[in-house]
């Protein structure tokens, strides 16, 4: 079992509010990633799990038991936390082979000699890394080392593991490759995996739940496709999401339950169930719809409900093509599978499934009708 709650936690460095009244539960078996910008806390709050960072407020428990309470007067030293870190540098003693590195810690829990060259087969195992067992870390690729410590990390067993940005270093190859050898860990172990990255691809394919940080504030907690469809603010929707998503001005009355938009592309109607739990306020209010580009969907010839748009560029990049269009003064982006061509100022029509589409209220930049 591995259930961690942070409750309150604040932590300054000097006059430097880093984390804001931080509340996070990661439930036992979750893969959490920790998602956001270079500085919006994510790291920080990784190492305040860890042990690494004392916080100023707050309290921390795993399983129950505080590792910090509200006055400080305890704070759990890192091993007796029962957890592991993998760091962005791989942190491999650089004279000792693979064998060594793994069982370095081992030796030193003094398991018995049986017990230790199990964990070191099996690790080795999981992270399919065997022919490696005796070279040295400057023997190894940049990915076959980030699998010696991730090996390294699994062989004692911890019951939360925690990785901050460990394929930061590697490839583009690389990193689709240990992003499923992690993804297949985690099914394997059934440990608790505290992820930090800013990558958002990393997040939204491999985690269980994200939680999405904005300058030392959580901005939301939730799973893959609900962060992806559902945004709960227009900083979270302009984060997620490559090409980002396509805002558009519009206005909005709310009457007998129904949320009534114009804007460029069209005129749209949503009923309550669509809505959020956000106040809405009274009369005519400005909006901003969001669309992602490939709910566009573009048609060379009329069709029922098309609007009529000018292409303004063509993009093909081999695998998809985007596609910059003009509405009156709007400009929008549609992605399209695939190679397509399009003529600069060829008129197309586009299409858009109402259901797919997010307001927000332009005030306060918040979620009022969800996509489904």
């Amino acid at each position: 079992m591995s259930r961690i709650e942070l409750k309150h936690i604040d932590k300054f460095y000097g006059e430097n509010h880093v984390l804001r009244d931080l509340n996070l539960v990661i439930e036992d078996g979750d893969f959490m990633t920790l998602l956001g910008p270079s500085g919006c806390g994510k790291t920080t709050t990784l190492r305040v799990v860890s042990g690494l960072e004392k916080p100023q407020n707050g309290v921390m428990t795993i399983d129950g038991q505080e590792m910090i309470n509200a006055d400080m007067a305890y704070y759990a030293e890192p091993s007796k936390r029962g957890l592991n870190l993998v760091f962005q540098s791989y942190a491999l003693w650089p004279h000792m082979t693979v064998r060594e590195n793994i069982t370095f810690g081992l030796k030193i829990q003094k398991l018995p000699k049986a017990e230790i060259e199990k964990r070191l087969m099996d690790s080795l195992r999981m992270m399919r890394i065997e022919e490696y067992i005796d070279r040295y870390p400057n023997e190894l690729s940049g990915g076959q080392q980030q699998r010696v410590a991730i090996a390294r990390a699994v062989a004692s067993n911890p019951k939360l593991l925690l990785l901050d940005e460990p394929l930061s270093n590697l490839d583009a190859r690389l990193r689709i490759d240990m992003r499923s050898e992690l993804q297949r860990l985690h099914r394997e172990l059934g440990t608790t995996i505290i992820y930090v990255t800013h990558d958002q691809v990393e997040a939204l394919t491999m985690s269980t739940k994200i939680a999405l940080f904005k300058a030392g504030e959580l901005s939301q907690v939730a799973t893959p496709m609900e962060l992806y469809m559902n945004p709960i603010d227009l900083q979270a929707a302009d984060f997620i999401g490559n090409p980002r998503i396509n805002f558009l001005e519009g206005a909005a009355t709310y009457e007998n339950g129904k949320l009534r938009v114009k804007c460029e592309l069209s005129e749209y109607e949503f009923d309550k169930a669509d809505m959020t739990d956000e106040p809405i306020p009274d009369g005519e209010f400005p909006v901003v719809v969001a669309i992602r580009p490939e709910q566009v969907h573009i048609s060379t010839e009329k069709v029922e409900g098309g609007l009529p748009v000018s292409v303004y560029a063509n993009q093909p990049a081999g695998s998809e093509t985007l596609v910059s269009l003009q509405a009156g003064k709007s400009d929008f982006l549609a992605k399209e599978i695939g190679l397509s061509h399009y003529d600069v100022n060829q008129t197309v029509y586009v299409t858009i499934a109402p259901e797919k589409i997010n307001i927000y209220d332009a005030k306060s930049t918040r979620l009022i009708k969800r996509a489904r």
